[in-house]
């Protein structure tokens, strides 16, 4: 399985008229089954604070910036920035996450399911033994 990683996507237009991005299932390493958006975050709040069995996410700063502290079972860390809207954060099933904000940003994300409360791990030390119980 290969890792979260950060996606360039095209732009199309000029500094004159602006610009648009698309991501389209073509274009993504999933099929999106869902898509929603989180705003007006306090630049105080860290969230996150999860995990997924399953689920896999394509995440934009469609706005702002966005810090993601994602960790892997083997304790492994890696900060990826968000703050360009055509650049999109790939996160594997699996990868413990912890969010910061600036409380101007809008995140959109492409989700490969649809919510499923039991899909998350919500409790660290459950993440902990994530190895021990689905094959990432």
């Amino acid at each position: 399985m290969s890792g979260p990683r950060l996606i360039e996507f095209s732009k199309i237009g000029s500094p004159a008229l602006g610009y648009i991005t698309v991501g389209e299932n073509s274009n993504l390493p999933f099929t999106i089954q869902r898509v929603y958006w989180t705003y007006f975050t306090p630049d105080s709040v860290i969230r996150g604070h999860h995990a997924h069995y399953d689920l896999e996410q394509m995440i934009f700063a469609t706005s702002g910036r966005i810090e993601f502290l994602l960790e892997d079972s083997d304790g492994k860390e890696e900060l990826f920035v968000l703050d360009s809207p055509n650049i999109g954060l790939y996160i594997p099933k699996g990868y413990w996450r912890t969010i910061k904000f600036s409380h101007n940003a809008v995140l959109m994300c492409l989700a490969s399911k649809e919510y499923e409360e039991a899909d998350y791990i919500r409790d660290y030390a459950d993440f902990q033994q994530l190895k021990k119980r689905i094959k990432l």
